[in-house]
């Protein structure tokens, strides 16, 4: 079966997307130490360059580093994994080469264990599970389509999920990711009859005004991969009069 929440995109109502530019600032860095830095990303934030031009997270992190250490010459930082523009929360960036390298094997054995939460509208059935799906991405039109089966060019995506609360007709799903596929979350969670709010491109039917899905990274979970010490980084939810009102049911 192929699902197509993305063929009711041309009825939607169109956002025109305009992000503003923030600089990074202390108040935006989760954790720091000599080896890895985490940044809480704002919706908008893309995590590295693309076709817009726009100024990427992080150039912006390589900027902080440089100006609060005195580094003329500038600093170095390796992009281990990204999050979508319109997705908040923890993002995890590494300051040395051989940091680099070993939290990549992290992520590539999966011990970097992820949690989002996503605000819906429509109460998932069954209220928890699991959820495996053959993902195919279009890059021409930047669009995921699901499958439930193995097709050619296919990759498979795997995630655990749970409703952890209700709130005036809004419900938030908890997400675990077991792997990590372009819009996974959102296409998946979207083939389960529950589009993310303000997620047109798969299924919600309008896009938000404040150019941004309801898709929060919540927490980073992994054993530090120099200091082999347990690290938990969480992600304060954006303070926009919305997502406030679901951080106690995390």
């Amino acid at each position: 079966m192929d699902y197509r929440p993305w063929s009711k995109i041309s009825t939607m109502t169109k956002v025109p997307i305009k992000y503003i530019n923030h600089e990074i600032t202390d108040s935006d860095i989760l954790y720091e130490d000599n080896h890895l830095i985490a940044v809480n990303k704002r919706a908008g934030d893309i995590v590295q360059v693309d076709e817009t031009g726009d100024e990427s997270l992080d150039d912006k992190v390589k900027k902080y580093i440089a100006k609060k250490y005195s580094k003329p010459n500038g600093a170095f930082l390796g992009v281990v994994h990204r999050l979508d523009r319109p997705v908040s929360g923890v993002i995890l960036f590494a300051k040395t080469s051989k940091a680099l390298e070993r939290v990549n094997a992290l992520f590539k054995s999966r011990d970097m264990h992820k949690t989002y939460y996503a605000v819906v509208r429509n109460r998932p059935y069954p209220e928890a599970g699991n959820m495996v799906h053959w993902l195919v991405k279009n890059p021409q039109k930047n669009i995921t389509k699901a499958y439930d089966h193995e097709v050619a060019g296919s990759q498979r995506a795997e995630l655990n999920y749970k409703l952890v609360g209700e709130l005036n007709g809004w419900y938030l799903i908890e997400v675990d990711p077991i792997t990590g596929r372009p819009h996974q979350i959102r296409v998946q969670l979207s083939t389960l009859g529950c589009p993310i709010v303000g997620d047109n491109k798969y299924g919600y039917p309008r896009g938000s005004l404040r150019k941004s899905i309801s898709l929060h990274a919540r927490k980073l979970q992994f054993i530090h991969p120099i200091k082999k010490e347990p690290v938990l980084i969480i992600a304060p939810v954006p303070k926009d009069g919305f997502w406030e009102k679901f951080e106690r049911m995390m």
